[in-house]
């Protein structure tokens, strides 16, 4: 097939479940605003939020039952396009499952009227059977086996049993550092938005480049593994329909049901897709998010009540030091933006070299 047949396939493929997952989150929330706030499922704000955040108490919450609607909807036209996928459908459960826990976390926020939902423990449990039900599906029923695909050498890499613990803590990892960042108007949404429309070429590139580095032994079916990448397509669609009413001032949050549902389905598509190690790279933003947390939880105890941020995660940090909510999400999402940028660079370039 010549390259501009492809090119124009992988763009109209990416097209329409964007352009669907987009137009109906955007008319949902729309719709939504006004029920949620009339059910008072509104913003309990953090007790040691900065001062600027008290302002955003009575916002309504939740917003990411939206999201979800969208990019299912979205990703119901990409199986339209590629036909069904199995695949695809465990990764829509998933997405919604975590969704789920996080209707559940948001609702007790909003019936407590506090900042503190499910019990932590509780949450991790549920998100931990979420996880294995997804892993099992992949080693079992999908048979994906349990070979991972190192990036830039593109290397295949065996890790057999661990494979299992693997699945389930990037999914759990991804979840809770999507929710971590989700602390400021557009930053979690944007930060989303950028990934997932690059995600779908790192799918297609990526896939191409262990083809040609590990043979057969690492394709089992190319034209699958770009449909289910198209879930990216769909989120990325829902996220900008969202962050029409999300962006500052925010109108509406996604709360933890969005939050959890796509850091988990995030997760959930890049492992099908085989791109997973990618992650940690072009969502940097959310790797230092959770890092700052750690980082600040850990010295607070072992030193005694000393800090290294003023405030995690990082983005509160930033804030206390003067830089404007907006500022912030330019900064992160530009940084985002240029690291997806650098990594389909360097995708082209390396299938260029070794193809050629």
């Amino acid at each position: 097939m010549p390259l501009q047949s492809v090119e124009s396939n992988l763009a109209l493929s990416i097209a329409l479940p964007f352009a669907a997952a987009c137009i109906l989150t955007a008319i949902l929330t729309s719709v939504l605003i006004p029920i949620l706030k009339k059910a008072r499922t509104t913003q309990t704000t953090y007790e040691f939020a900065p001062e600027e955040h008290k302002a955003k108490s009575g916002t309504p919450t939740m917003g990411g039952i939206a999201i979800l609607i969208g990019t299912v909807a979205g990703s119901g036209v990409s199986m339209i396009l590629h036909g069904f996928s199995q695949n695809l459908l465990v990764i829509l459960i998933a997405f919604v499952v975590f969704a789920l826990i996080g209707v559940v976390d948001d609702w007790q926020k909003i019936t407590r009227r506090r900042n503190l939902g499910l019990r932590a423990r509780h949450k991790l449990a549920l998100q931990i059977i979420a996880s294995l039900v997804v892993a099992i599906w992949y080693l079992i029923p999908a048979k994906m086996g349990t070979w991972i695909i190192l990036p830039f050498s593109w290397k295949a890499v065996d890790i057999g049993p661990f494979m299992v613990f693997y699945i389930v803590f990037i999914i759990i990892a991804m979840a809770n550092a999507v929710n971590l960042t989700d602390g400021l108007d557009g930053l979690a949404s944007g930060t989303t938005f950028v990934i997932s429309i690059f995600f779908p070429v790192f799918a297609m590139l990526g896939f191409s480049l262990s083809l040609l580095r590990n043979g057969e032994f690492a394709i089992l079916n190319i034209t699958q593994n770009l449909g289910d990448a198209m879930f990216f397509a769909a989120l990325a669609g829902a996220c900008i329909g969202f962050l029409f009413f999300n962006r500052h001032p925010a109108k509406i949050f996604m709360g933890d049901t969005g939050s959890l549902a796509i850091g988990g389905g995030i997760a959930a598509c890049a492992i099908f897709t085989r791109m997973e190690l990618l992650l940690p790279i072009v969502g940097f933003v959310f790797v230092a998010e959770v890092l700052s947390d750690i980082i600040q939880v850990s010295v607070f105890k072992l030193a005694h009540g000393k800090r290294v941020f003023k405030m995690a995660p990082l983005h509160h940090h930033f804030e206390l030091s003067g830089w404007h909510e907006k500022k912030i999400v330019a900064v992160f999402v530009s940084t985002t933006f240029i690291l997806c940028v650098i990594c389909a660079a360097v995708l082209i370039v390396q299938t260029s070299v070794i193809a050629g």
